[in-house]
């Protein structure tokens, strides 16, 4: 860039990565080189919870006269270079119209960090990514995008500082300048620099020869031994990933009842005409048992916490160095409904009617603080583990099987009747997940919607209305899991009258695209 004209950088980046550091290093780089610079700087919640925005603005090479007037905040249309540490980054910068087609290099990392409002939602609250590549693509004069997270991990920096490298280029700045910044930073000089020239020399490679350069999983994932032949292309994969999270949850037997399962659904989509529509009614019925099936309860979290990659995993995230001590500390809360869930239903029956008629409840919540790195709260959470070999026997076990099946039941018998109806009644195990309060609110929700549908398949009611009432009230569940807006979908549906319409997420829309 030759022009006087002041290069406008604008840099996204989530608390906790290392954007004020970033911004900071183009600042002493650009006064380096004798560049007139401003940055301003708007800070998000720390600790990787909220955005965090930088603005800066270069004037390059001549010094005009009379001085730059510098602005405190971007305006849209007018930023050449835009640097996202996230994909839905990239997609806030995009909506609020900061990348033009005639001016914008747009710089931003392909991976995702999922938002508090995407991981809270009771169904699938992601932000759509594939609307955020093609805006990016339409909209940005250059677009520099692939996956940064992993070039971070492998180096041991923060994402900014790969972001950094990436776009270096970019800026009116020349490399050694920033290279002579990052070696005077007091931490992680080495790694940093490490980490810079990695980005600056991905971003001048082709997508598919740095998608080769990415790490291999550490863990590759075990052929299951179970045959998928009969099953339909698909939904093979599908089956099999399911196969191997049951196996790897409670046993080989387990996973063979799911496929049981699954097949009876499988034969009455084929006998029905599934072909035509993709096997949607297979695809939804693998995903959702396969996810109720491997509920979560205090075996499988005690196991979770105890694999032996996991004390790996945490000094890595955490970004412990070689030797040094690191200690993770686990809380649990366990209550009465965890108590009683481990216990055969003979025992849990009792116990709960003799607290609930005390209102002992809440009492019995009992915060824990175990320190898994230790032997002795290491051995406190296996024996937890150890509970996994008796869970067929426990209440919980006997009581999810139950509903389970009564769901696939429902679920089958409208296939042989509408294969529309049966999808909407399979998508509704989507709504069975969480844990506590959460999870009987989702129970509840789930249940008064089935109820719904099997009345409606025995009184005989008109199917494709059946089928929308259905979907309308998964989604009104979705929405309020307190279950006021289910309320008002059920209602209306008793009275014969047409169901309120729910109100969907608002999802980010990139700007210019519909």
């Amino acid at each position: 860039m030759s022009d006087s004209r002041a290069v406008k950088v604008l840099l996204g980046a989530l608390g906790g990565e290392g954007g004020t550091s970033i911004a900071k290093w183009i600042v002493e780089a650009a006064q380096l080189e004798g560049l007139l610079v401003q940055s301003t700087s708007i800070p998000g919640v720390a600790q990787r919870t909220g955005a965090t925005t930088y603005y800066i603005e270069i004037v390059p090479h001549e010094q005009p006269a009379p001085a730059p007037v510098f602005a405190l905040a971007p305006s849209p249309g007018a930023v050449d270079v835009v640097l996202a540490s996230e994909l839905v980054e990239a997609g806030r910068a995009l909506q609020n119209g900061f990348v033009s087609p005639q001016r914008t290099t747009l710089v931003m990392s392909s991976h995702r960090v999922f938002a508090v409002a995407e991981k809270a939602a009771m169904g699938d609250g992601r932000y759509t990514a594939e609307r955020i590549d093609h805006a990016a693509s339409a909209l940005a004069k250059t677009l520099i995008a692939f996956d940064m997270a992993t070039l971070a991990r492998q180096h041991g920096v923060p994402i900014t500082v790969v972001l950094l490298g990436a776009a270096a280029a970019t800026l009116p700045i020349s490399r050694t300048s920033f290279e002579r910044v990052i070696s005077g930073s007091q931490k992680g000089a080495e790694a940093s620099l490490r980490g810079f020239a990695a980005g600056w020399a991905a971003a001048r490679i082709e997508p598919a020869a740095a998608a080769a350069q990415q790490l291999e999983p550490s863990h590759p994932v075990r052929s299951p031994t179970q045959p998928f032949e009969e099953f339909v292309e698909p939904v093979r994969h599908l089956l099999e990933q399911g196969v191997h999270r049951l196996v790897d949850y409670q046993d080989d037997a387990y996973a063979d009842l799911y496929l049981a399962r699954i097949r009876a659904v499988a034969e009455l989509d084929r006998e029905h005409g599934g072909q035509s529509r993709g096997y949607a009614l297979t695809i939804a019925a693998a995903r959702y048992t396969a996810l109720w099936m491997s509920y979560e309860d205090a075996a499988r979290v005690a196991e979770m916490k105890t694999r032996l990659d996991r004390l790996d995993q945490v000094r890595r995230e955490s970004g412990a160095r070689p030797g040094q001590p690191v200690r993770v500390f686990e809380f649990l809360k366990p209550g009465v409904d965890e108590i009683c869930a481990v216990l055969p239903t003979g025992l849990a029956a009792p116990l709960r009617r003799f607290v609930d008629r005390r209102g002992w409840g809440r009492r019995w919540n009992v915060g824990m603080r175990i320190r898994t790195n230790g032997l002795p709260g290491f051995l406190v959470l296996r024996a937890l583990a150890s509970l996994r070999k008796v869970r067929r026997f426990s209440s919980r076990w006997s009581l999810e099987q139950q509903q389970i099946e009564q769901w696939l039941s429902v679920v089958c018998g409208a296939a042989r009747l509408d294969l529309d109806l049966a999808g909407e009644i399979a998508e509704c195990g989507r709504l069975v997940k969480g844990y506590g309060d959460t999870h009987r609110r989702a129970v509840s929700n789930f249940d008064r919607i089935l109820s719904m549908a099997r009345e409606g398949l025995d009184g005989g009611a008109h199917l494709a209305r059946l089928a929308g009432v259905v979907r309308q009230a998964r989604d009104a569940a979705l929405a309020d899991p307190d279950g006021t807006a289910l309320d008002l979908v059920l209602s209306a549906h008793a009275q014969g009258n047409a169901a309120p319409r729910s109100r969907a997420p608002i999802m980010l829309r990139a700007a210019g695209h519909g």
